[in-house]
C-alpha cells in the first residue's frame, strides 16, 4: 500500500520487501509520534497508544523511503540539498551526503540562501529534502517560492503544507533520525545502481547517529 498525498510527486511502487524488518523500525522509535495528529498525517497513523501517544504505520514509511530514494536517485548528487536545524538530525544529514554525495546544510539556515544570488551561501539545487518542516520553515518557504521540489520527513504532528513528498517518521528522535537517514541513503546507492538491489554501504547505522556528550 502506497500512501500519495495530491501534489507534484505521484510514484507509487510495488509492494515488496520492507527495507529492513518491523522489529527494527520499531526498535529504532521510527514509529513513534507525538500527542498531536495533524488532519494532513491521519493516513499515515496506525493507532494511538494509551498513553495518548500517535503511532505511525511503519509500512508506510518503509514504502516512502522507497519512493523518496528513487525520486532523488533521478538527480546529480550535487544538485540534492539535505537541511537540518534539527541537533538530532544534524550528524544525519552529515552522514547521508558523505554516502550519497549529496550536500548537506546542517544548522542555522542563512535566510535567502535559495533566492538571493549575491549572498556567500546562495545555492541552487534542484530538489531539498527537510528533517523537519517546522524547524527548516525558511528552507521550506524559499523552495516553494523558487519552485524546487521538497521531500520531507513528517511527525504526527506536522503539516503537509509546501511539501510534495512526505516521509513520515519520529523526526525528533536521535536513533530514529540517524536509521531514517541511513536506510534511505542505502537505498538511493541501490537505485543508482552504485550497489546492488540488496546491496549494503560500509556505515551501519550507529555511524549516524548525533554523539551524545557525557556529563
Amino acid at each position: 500500500m502506497a500512501y500519495i498525498e495530491e501534489g507534484r510527486v505521484t510514484e507509487t511502487i510495488e509492494e515488496e520487501a520492507m527495507l529492513m524488518s518491523k522489529e527494527s523500525y520499531l526498535s529504532h522509535g521510527i514509529h513513534i509520534g507525538t500527542r498531536i495528529a495533524t488532519a494532513d498525517m491521519r493516513p499515515f497513523i496506525y493507532r494511538v497508544r494509551s498513553d495518548g501517544l500517535f503511532v505511525l504505520d511503519v509500512r508506510a514509511t518503509d514504502t516512502r523511503i522507497k519512493v523518496a530514494a528513487r525520486f532523488i536517485a533521478r538527480y546529480p548528487a550535487e544538485s540534492v540539498v539535505v537541511f537540518s536545524a534539527r541537533q538530532y538530525g544534524q550528524a544525519p544529514v552529515k552522514k547521508f551526503a558523505e554516502v550519497t554525495g549529496c550536500i548537506a546544510y546542517p544548522g542555522r539556515f542563512i535566510p535567502g540562501s535559495l533566492m538571493n544570488p549575491s549572498l556567500s551561501t546562495y545555492i541552487e539545487p534542484e530538489l531539498i529534502v527537510l528533517t523537519d518542516p517546522r524547524a527548516d520553515k525558511q528552507p521550506l518557504s524559499e523552495a516553494n517560492q523558487v519552485g524546487i521540489p521538497v521531500i520531507a520527513l513528517l511527525d504526527t504532528d506536522s503539516t503537509i503544507s509546501g511539501v510534495d513528498l512526505v516521509i513520515p517518521c519520529n523526526n525528533k528522535g536521535r536513533r530514529s533520525l540517524a536509521a531514517v537517514y541511513w536506510l534511505l541513503a542505502r537505498q538511493i546507492l541501490r537505485e543508482r545502481g552504485t550497489i546492488p538491489p540488496d546491496g549494503e554501504i560500509s556505515l551501519n547505522i550507529n555511524d549516524f547517529k548525533m554523539k551524545t556528550t557525557p556529563f
